[in-house]
């Protein structure tokens, strides 16, 4: 597929736009303080329209009606309790935040429980933030080629390299204000998707719910006691969690309610941008069910979808369309296709084939739109994060502001090409939707179980809390990975143990190499030089529960462990 011109030229504007706009704020992140956290002088609503611009990413756009494509709304479970995470973010998380006056939100960690555990936080943290802009980069790259036929991994270095240039330049102020133009792209983009669905049926608007109803697409998922699969119970409970992190320790959130004026507007803040996506992410489920119905009335614009992924999983399997037997091979590959299999080429698809010139050019704008509010987001967090928790922590407490802005600048170059360099990497991941949820769902259950934790109990100590941290990981590793990984990080915890009584320094030395040893031997052997016996040996012991669960039952586990551990330490010392 070819873009028109005019297309072309809509995109080129609005990114070269938001690049500039965001670059003009350079004249007010002059200090370490502007960059992160603009002085604490912006409106509640900007913040507020900025976080919901996080929440609404081009996993979003892109995954969403891509998974409810290909089965229903079951994944809409997960916006039903983001109203539930706000009320206690307002009256919980705001106020403690605001109060401290801290910049990171893992600062207190260390007060509660030891320089170890805000480590822990800001390790669980900058990977979570790696893998989320990888994916966006990647969700981004993956609907462009399908617009563009363009090769990916240009896009995607082309995308990391104007985020972190505006983002470098203007610090947080230029991710708010960016983030506020681009949540508007958004929700226009999505309405206009919308309205030409329900208007291009070929028998009206009730064709498509004739149809959703007919093949169970409004379904919210099964209401059984399952553990094993998404019921409308076990997304409710992933949402929970993760939708807690987010508003609760999550420093994409925790430095906007700093940035915000007042006590007031940080608070209004966080009812426009969680409640403002519930309804948004309907229209997105509904966007996604109406073009099952449409395409099933379209069979042949349908079949064009299923040819062009099949030719790409063909390509990618080293056949060539020279070779005698491709034709017949692709029919094959292409029949075989189900709705799950291309529901995320899908709506790229529809943009193209049916949007007018033009038009086509800002639905493509609002999918970079929705890539570059989060991804923008990530970078000046991670940068914050590496000032304030890194290097003023361990190497200069009393840096100068100078070098202070040194670190944040470098900091966002540094992080946005690690995270484009793991877009690049993801490139082969079939589902969007489902490789972020999967990488949000490891690393946030090992966050907010130690944070719940200290808001759960007083009486919890370092090693208690330790204990927890250690064990949680290992169960999320166990969930996430294998038993096998899980086994052979205990056995590393407890050589750990052992050196750090003689040797603190070859302890951690130790510890490092191996752990990095066991998941990089791991990823190659299962992935890269894939061995059946290791395969049958990492699936040993393999986790009854379903994925979603995997930060459920990790910050489950840290918090009970937690508890239980503080019963015995304090038994102890009352003994």
């Amino acid at each position: 597929m070819h873009l028109p011109m005019l297309d072309i030229v809509v995109l080129l504007v609005y990114v070269a736009g938001v690049v500039a706009f965001g670059c003009w704020f350079v004249r007010k992140s002059r200090t370490s303080d502007e960059f992160m956290a603009a002085a604490r002088s912006l409106p509640g609503w900007a913040v507020g329209l900025s976080i919901f611009g996080t929440f609404l990413s081009s996993n979003t756009f892109l995954g969403v009606p891509g998974n409810a494509y290909g089965g229903n709304w079951n994944r809409f479970v997960f916006s039903l309790s983001i109203p539930v995470a706000a009320v206690v973010a307002v009256k919980v998380f705001v106020p403690f935040f605001r109060r401290s006056g801290e910049i990171s939100a893992y600062h207190h960690l260390e007060g509660r429980f030891g320089p170890w555990a805000r480590t822990y936080a800001v390790v669980c943290y900058l990977l979570l933030q790696v893998s989320r802009v990888g994916s966006i980069m990647f969700g981004v790259a993956l609907a462009l080629r399908a617009l563009t036929g363009w090769p990916m991994a240009p896009i995607i270095i082309a995308m990391g390299g104007l985020v972190t240039a505006y983002t470098l330049l203007g610090g947080i102020e230029a991710v708010i204000w960016t983030d506020v133009v681009q949540s508007l792209v958004l929700i226009v983009g999505v309405l206009v998707v919308a309205g030409m669905l329900l208007v291009g049926m070929p028998e009206g608007p009730g064709q498509i719910f004739s149809i959703g109803a007919a093949e169970g697409k409004f379904s919210l998922g099964g209401f059984g006691a399952s553990l094993s699969e998404p019921t409308f119970w076990v997304v409710l409970a992933y949402g929970l969690v993760i939708n807690l992190g987010n508003f609760g320790i999550d420093q994409n959130y925790v430095q906007r309610y700093h940035a915000a004026r007042s006590d007031g507007a940080a608070r209004r803040s966080v009812w426009l941008g969680g409640l403002l996506y519930v309804p948004i992410s309907l229209v997105f489920f509904f966007v996604g069910t109406s073009l099952f119905a449409y395409y099933q009335t379209h069979p042949e614009m349908r079949a064009e979808v299923a040819r062009t992924v099949a030719e790409e999983r063909l390509r990618a399997e080293g056949a060539s369309a020279d070779d005698a037997g491709y034709p017949a091979a692709l029919e094959r590959e292409a029949g075989a296709l189900s709705a799950r299999d291309i529901g995320d080429k899908v709506l790229p698809h529809f943009i193209v084939r049916q949007l007018p010139a033009g038009l086509t050019g800002l639905l493509i704008a609002a999918i970079f739109a929705a890539a570059m509010s989060s991804v923008d987001t990530s970078l000046n967090s991670s940068a914050t994060i590496t000032l304030s928790d890194i290097y003023k922590r361990y190497f200069r407490p009393q840096a100068s502001e100078k070098e202070a802005m040194r670190v944040l600048r470098g900091a966002t170059l540094v992080w946005g090409a690690i995270g484009t360099g793991v877009a690049v990497a993801m490139i082969g991941v079939e589902s969007v939707l489902d490789a972020w949820w999967t990488l949000a769902g490891t690393f946030t259950g090992a966050l907010v179980g130690l944070f719940l934790l200290g808001l759960v109990s007083r009486r919890v100590r370092s090693p208690a809390a330790a204990v927890g941290a250690v064990v949680g990981l290992l169960v999320i590793l166990w969930m996430s990975l294998s038993f096998v990984v899980a086994a052979a990080l205990a056995g590393v915890c407890v050589v750990w143990l052992l050196l750090r009584l003689a040797s603190p320094r070859a302890a951690a030395i130790v510890a490092t190499a191996a752990t990095a040893a066991v998941l990089i031997g791991h990823i190659v052997l299962l992935r890269w030089y894939p061995l059946p016996w290791y395969q049958e040996w990492a699936n040993f012991a393999k986790s009854p529960f379903h994925e979603l669960l995997t930060s459920v039952v990790g910050t489950a586990t840290i918090i009970l462990v937690g508890l239980l551990a503080g019963l015995v330490w304090n038994g102890r010392a009352r003994a």
